[in-house]
Protein backbone atom coordinates (compact mmCIF):
# COMPACT_ATOMS: atom_id res chain seq x y z
CA UNK A 1 0.00 0.00 0.00
CA UNK A 2 1.36 3.41 -0.99
CA UNK A 3 1.33 6.50 1.22
CA UNK A 4 -1.46 7.97 -0.95
CA UNK A 5 -3.74 4.95 -0.47
CA UNK A 6 -6.27 4.88 2.39
CA UNK A 7 -8.25 1.76 3.34
CA UNK A 8 -11.77 2.33 4.64
CA UNK A 9 -13.73 -0.34 6.50
CA UNK A 10 -17.45 0.41 6.48
CA UNK A 11 -18.86 -0.71 9.83
CA UNK A 12 -22.44 0.33 9.08
CA UNK A 13 -23.85 -3.22 8.86
CA UNK A 14 -22.58 -3.83 12.40
CA UNK A 15 -21.86 -0.67 14.40
CA UNK A 16 -24.42 1.25 12.39
CA UNK A 17 -27.30 -1.17 12.86
CA UNK A 18 -26.73 -2.28 16.44
CA UNK A 19 -28.22 0.86 17.98
CA UNK A 20 -31.24 1.26 15.66
CA UNK A 21 -34.81 0.81 16.81
CA UNK A 22 -35.74 -0.93 13.58
CA UNK A 23 -34.26 -4.40 13.23
CA UNK A 24 -33.49 -5.43 9.67
CA UNK A 25 -34.15 -8.88 8.26
CA UNK A 26 -31.18 -11.01 7.23
CA UNK A 27 -31.98 -10.41 3.56
CA UNK A 28 -31.97 -6.64 4.12
CA UNK A 29 -28.64 -6.81 5.93
CA UNK A 30 -27.14 -8.81 3.06
CA UNK A 31 -28.50 -6.32 0.52
CA UNK A 32 -26.96 -3.44 2.48
CA UNK A 33 -23.54 -5.13 2.53
CA UNK A 34 -23.78 -5.76 -1.21
CA UNK A 35 -24.71 -2.14 -1.90
CA UNK A 36 -21.70 -0.88 0.06
CA UNK A 37 -19.41 -3.33 -1.73
CA UNK A 38 -20.75 -2.23 -5.12
CA UNK A 39 -19.36 1.24 -4.38
CA UNK A 40 -15.85 -0.19 -4.09
CA UNK A 41 -15.48 0.01 -0.30
CA UNK A 42 -12.48 -2.30 0.29
CA UNK A 43 -13.61 -3.93 3.55
CA UNK A 44 -16.96 -4.25 5.36
CA UNK A 45 -17.84 -5.22 8.94
CA UNK A 46 -20.95 -7.32 8.33
CA UNK A 47 -22.11 -8.17 11.86
CA UNK A 48 -21.17 -9.40 15.30
CA UNK A 49 -21.43 -12.57 17.34
CA UNK A 50 -22.78 -11.00 20.49
CA UNK A 51 -25.74 -12.04 22.61
CA UNK A 52 -28.94 -11.51 20.58
CA UNK A 53 -30.70 -10.71 23.86
CA UNK A 54 -28.40 -7.75 24.43
CA UNK A 55 -28.10 -6.65 20.79
CA UNK A 56 -31.15 -7.98 18.88
CA UNK A 57 -30.12 -6.28 15.65
CA UNK A 58 -27.11 -8.61 15.39
CA UNK A 59 -29.03 -11.88 15.75
CA UNK A 60 -28.45 -14.39 12.94
CA UNK A 61 -25.12 -12.95 11.82
CA UNK A 62 -24.15 -16.50 10.86
CA UNK A 63 -26.99 -16.38 8.31
CA UNK A 64 -25.63 -13.12 6.91
CA UNK A 65 -22.23 -14.78 6.52
CA UNK A 66 -23.77 -17.83 4.84
CA UNK A 67 -25.93 -15.73 2.52
CA UNK A 68 -22.98 -13.69 1.34
CA UNK A 69 -20.94 -16.85 0.87
CA UNK A 70 -23.58 -18.55 -1.22
CA UNK A 71 -23.87 -15.39 -3.34
CA UNK A 72 -20.16 -15.54 -4.17
CA UNK A 73 -19.37 -12.32 -2.32
CA UNK A 74 -15.67 -11.43 -2.65
CA UNK A 75 -15.14 -8.15 -0.76
CA UNK A 76 -13.15 -8.79 2.45
CA UNK A 77 -15.41 -8.95 5.49
CA UNK A 78 -15.04 -8.55 9.25
CA UNK A 79 -17.16 -9.72 12.18
CA UNK A 80 -16.94 -8.41 15.73
CA UNK A 81 -16.60 -10.83 18.65
CA UNK A 82 -16.85 -10.04 22.39
CA UNK A 83 -15.23 -13.14 23.86
CA UNK A 84 -14.06 -16.71 23.21
CA UNK A 85 -17.59 -17.93 22.53
CA UNK A 86 -17.91 -15.24 19.89
CA UNK A 87 -14.66 -16.45 18.32
CA UNK A 88 -15.99 -20.02 18.18
CA UNK A 89 -19.17 -18.83 16.47
CA UNK A 90 -17.15 -16.76 14.00
CA UNK A 91 -15.04 -19.80 13.16
CA UNK A 92 -18.21 -21.81 12.58
CA UNK A 93 -19.38 -19.14 10.16
CA UNK A 94 -16.06 -19.26 8.25
CA UNK A 95 -15.13 -15.70 9.18
CA UNK A 96 -12.10 -14.25 7.40
CA UNK A 97 -11.31 -11.55 9.97
CA UNK A 98 -12.53 -10.94 13.52
CA UNK A 99 -12.44 -7.78 15.60
CA UNK A 100 -11.92 -8.28 19.31
CA UNK A 101 -12.52 -5.31 21.59
CA UNK A 102 -10.29 -4.48 24.55
CA UNK A 103 -10.82 -1.53 26.87
CA UNK A 104 -8.76 1.46 27.93
CA UNK A 105 -10.92 1.89 31.05
CA UNK A 106 -12.30 -0.40 33.73
CA UNK A 107 -15.69 1.29 33.59
CA UNK A 108 -16.21 0.52 29.91
CA UNK A 109 -14.89 -3.03 30.28
CA UNK A 110 -17.44 -3.77 32.97
CA UNK A 111 -20.38 -2.05 31.27
CA UNK A 112 -19.73 -3.40 27.77
CA UNK A 113 -18.36 -6.88 28.47
CA UNK A 114 -18.86 -7.61 32.18
CA UNK A 115 -15.14 -8.25 32.57
CA UNK A 116 -12.05 -6.35 33.69
CA UNK A 117 -9.56 -4.69 31.36
CA UNK A 118 -7.05 -7.39 32.24
CA UNK A 119 -9.51 -10.21 31.56
CA UNK A 120 -10.37 -8.77 28.15
CA UNK A 121 -6.68 -8.57 27.27
CA UNK A 122 -6.08 -12.15 28.40
CA UNK A 123 -8.96 -13.49 26.31
CA UNK A 124 -7.71 -11.53 23.31
CA UNK A 125 -4.23 -13.02 23.63
CA UNK A 126 -5.81 -16.49 23.73
CA UNK A 127 -7.83 -15.70 20.60
CA UNK A 128 -4.71 -14.47 18.82
CA UNK A 129 -2.99 -17.77 19.49
CA UNK A 130 -5.96 -19.74 18.15
CA UNK A 131 -6.40 -17.47 15.14
CA UNK A 132 -2.81 -18.06 14.04
CA UNK A 133 -3.59 -21.79 13.86
CA UNK A 134 -7.01 -21.20 12.24
CA UNK A 135 -5.64 -18.74 9.64
CA UNK A 136 -8.01 -15.98 10.75
CA UNK A 137 -6.97 -12.32 10.84
CA UNK A 138 -7.48 -10.48 14.13
CA UNK A 139 -8.13 -6.78 14.54
CA UNK A 140 -7.80 -5.52 18.11
CA UNK A 141 -9.90 -2.43 18.77
CA UNK A 142 -9.09 -0.32 21.83
CA UNK A 143 -12.41 1.06 23.04
CA UNK A 144 -12.59 4.50 24.72
CA UNK A 145 -9.04 5.24 23.56
CA UNK A 146 -9.54 8.94 24.26
CA UNK A 147 -12.36 9.34 26.80
CA UNK A 148 -14.63 6.97 28.72
CA UNK A 149 -18.23 7.92 29.62
CA UNK A 150 -17.77 6.28 33.01
CA UNK A 151 -14.13 6.94 33.97
CA UNK A 152 -13.38 10.19 32.16
CA UNK A 153 -10.29 11.03 30.04
CA UNK A 154 -8.09 8.10 29.07
CA UNK A 155 -4.37 8.27 29.80
CA UNK A 156 -2.42 8.07 26.52
CA UNK A 157 0.07 5.78 28.27
CA UNK A 158 -2.68 3.19 28.69
CA UNK A 159 -3.37 3.17 24.97
CA UNK A 160 0.29 3.09 23.93
CA UNK A 161 0.88 0.16 26.31
CA UNK A 162 -2.05 -1.78 24.92
CA UNK A 163 -1.19 -1.05 21.30
CA UNK A 164 2.39 -2.21 21.76
CA UNK A 165 1.31 -5.32 23.63
CA UNK A 166 -1.02 -6.51 20.90
CA UNK A 167 1.10 -5.51 17.94
CA UNK A 168 3.93 -7.55 19.46
CA UNK A 169 1.50 -10.40 20.10
CA UNK A 170 0.71 -10.59 16.39
CA UNK A 171 -2.51 -8.63 15.91
CA UNK A 172 -3.03 -7.89 12.24
CA UNK A 173 -4.21 -4.41 13.16
CA UNK A 174 -4.80 -2.25 16.24
CA UNK A 175 -7.58 0.32 15.95
CA UNK A 176 -8.01 3.31 18.27
CA UNK A 177 -11.72 3.84 18.89
CA UNK A 178 -13.16 7.18 19.95
CA UNK A 179 -16.20 5.29 21.22
CA UNK A 180 -18.28 8.28 22.35
CA UNK A 181 -16.92 10.88 19.93
CA UNK A 182 -15.18 12.93 22.62
CA UNK A 183 -11.72 13.27 21.07
CA UNK A 184 -10.39 16.48 19.58
CA UNK A 185 -7.86 16.79 16.71
CA UNK A 186 -4.86 17.73 18.84
CA UNK A 187 -5.35 14.64 21.04
CA UNK A 188 -5.65 12.49 17.96
CA UNK A 189 -2.59 13.98 16.30
CA UNK A 190 -0.36 13.52 19.34
CA UNK A 191 -1.40 9.94 20.11
CA UNK A 192 -1.39 8.77 16.49
CA UNK A 193 1.96 10.41 15.74
CA UNK A 194 3.50 8.68 18.76
CA UNK A 195 2.18 5.27 17.73
CA UNK A 196 3.13 5.69 14.07
CA UNK A 197 6.60 6.79 15.15
CA UNK A 198 7.01 3.68 17.29
CA UNK A 199 5.36 1.06 15.11
CA UNK A 200 4.84 2.46 11.61
CA UNK A 201 1.41 3.03 10.04
CA UNK A 202 0.82 -0.34 8.41
CA UNK A 203 -1.03 -2.02 11.30
CA UNK A 204 -2.70 0.99 12.90
CA UNK A 205 -6.18 2.36 12.33
CA UNK A 206 -8.77 4.74 13.80
CA UNK A 207 -12.51 4.60 14.47
CA UNK A 208 -14.25 7.92 15.09
CA UNK A 209 -17.77 8.89 16.09
CA UNK A 210 -19.21 12.27 15.15
CA UNK A 211 -20.97 13.13 18.41
CA UNK A 212 -19.54 16.66 18.60
CA UNK A 213 -19.13 17.24 14.85
CA UNK A 214 -15.38 16.60 15.05
CA UNK A 215 -15.28 13.19 13.39
CA UNK A 216 -13.93 14.43 10.07
CA UNK A 217 -11.48 16.80 11.76
CA UNK A 218 -10.16 13.86 13.77
CA UNK A 219 -9.78 11.79 10.60
CA UNK A 220 -7.74 14.64 9.11
CA UNK A 221 -5.53 14.82 12.22
CA UNK A 222 -4.92 11.07 12.03
CA UNK A 223 -4.14 11.28 8.29
CA UNK A 224 -1.60 14.02 8.96
CA UNK A 225 -0.03 11.73 11.59
CA UNK A 226 0.38 8.90 9.08
CA UNK A 227 -2.68 6.72 9.74
CA UNK A 228 -4.02 5.09 6.57
CA UNK A 229 -6.78 2.78 7.87
CA UNK A 230 -10.16 4.08 9.03
CA UNK A 231 -13.54 2.75 10.09
CA UNK A 232 -16.61 4.68 8.99
CA UNK A 233 -20.31 4.04 8.56
CA UNK A 234 -22.58 4.42 5.59
CA UNK A 235 -24.93 7.39 6.04
CA UNK A 236 -23.37 8.18 9.41
CA UNK A 237 -25.15 5.33 11.20
CA UNK A 238 -23.83 4.18 14.54
CA UNK A 239 -23.75 4.38 18.29
CA UNK A 240 -22.94 1.97 21.08
CA UNK A 241 -25.90 0.81 23.22
CA UNK A 242 -23.57 0.45 26.22
CA UNK A 243 -21.79 3.81 25.96
CA UNK A 244 -23.93 6.80 27.00
CA UNK A 245 -23.51 9.71 24.62
CA UNK A 246 -22.22 7.73 21.65
CA UNK A 247 -23.82 8.89 18.42
CA UNK A 248 -23.25 7.92 14.80
CA UNK A 249 -19.91 7.11 13.28
CA UNK A 250 -18.26 9.53 10.91
CA UNK A 251 -19.99 8.94 7.58
CA UNK A 252 -18.27 6.95 4.84
CA UNK A 253 -19.52 9.52 2.32
CA UNK A 254 -17.78 12.34 4.17
CA UNK A 255 -14.46 10.52 4.59
CA UNK A 256 -14.40 9.32 0.99
CA UNK A 257 -15.18 12.82 -0.32
CA UNK A 258 -12.50 14.50 1.81
CA UNK A 259 -9.82 11.96 1.01
CA UNK A 260 -10.48 12.01 -2.72
CA UNK A 261 -10.35 15.81 -2.79
CA UNK A 262 -7.04 15.62 -0.91
CA UNK A 263 -5.65 13.32 -3.60
CA UNK A 264 -5.80 10.02 -1.71
CA UNK A 265 -6.85 6.79 -3.40
CA UNK A 266 -9.73 5.00 -1.64
CA UNK A 267 -11.00 2.90 -4.54
CA UNK A 268 -14.51 4.17 -3.81
CA UNK A 269 -17.02 5.30 -6.44
CA UNK A 270 -18.82 8.27 -4.86
CA UNK A 271 -21.92 7.97 -7.05
CA UNK A 272 -22.42 4.34 -6.09
CA UNK A 273 -21.66 5.17 -2.48
CA UNK A 274 -24.45 7.73 -2.56
CA UNK A 275 -26.77 5.02 -3.87
CA UNK A 276 -25.83 2.82 -0.92
CA UNK A 277 -26.43 5.75 1.43
CA UNK A 278 -29.87 6.35 -0.11
CA UNK A 279 -30.64 2.65 0.23
CA UNK A 280 -29.90 2.50 3.93
CA UNK A 281 -31.94 5.66 4.46
CA UNK A 282 -34.83 3.87 2.78
CA UNK A 283 -34.34 0.88 5.08
CA UNK A 284 -33.96 3.03 8.19
CA UNK A 285 -35.71 6.36 8.43
CA UNK A 286 -33.30 7.21 11.29
CA UNK A 287 -30.19 7.20 9.07
CA UNK A 288 -28.82 10.77 9.19
CA UNK A 289 -26.75 10.72 6.02
CA UNK A 290 -23.30 12.26 5.74
CA UNK A 291 -22.81 15.94 6.52
CA UNK A 292 -21.72 16.54 2.94
CA UNK A 293 -24.53 14.51 1.38
CA UNK A 294 -26.60 17.42 0.07
CA UNK A 295 -23.53 18.99 -1.54
CA UNK A 296 -22.37 15.65 -2.93
CA UNK A 297 -25.76 15.00 -4.47
CA UNK A 298 -25.65 18.35 -6.26
CA UNK A 299 -21.99 17.98 -7.29
CA UNK A 300 -22.38 14.45 -8.65
CA UNK A 301 -25.47 15.43 -10.62
CA UNK A 302 -23.47 17.93 -12.69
Amino acid sequence: MTARCVVITDVGPRDGLQNQHKILAVEQRIALVQAIAAAGVPQIEIGSFVSPKKVPAMAATEQVCAGLGSAGFTTPTVVLIPNMRGYELACGANAETVTMVIYASEGMAQKNAAMSMSDAETVTLDILRLATHDNIRVIVTIAVAFTCPFDGPTAPSTVTRQAEKFLLAGADQVVLADTIGAAHPQQVQLLCAELVGRHGPERLGCHFHDTRAMGLANVYAAIESGIRHFDSSIAGLGGCPFAPGASGNVATEDIAMMLQQMGFDTGIDLKKLMQASDFVQTLLSSAPGGRAKAWLRSFLAQ
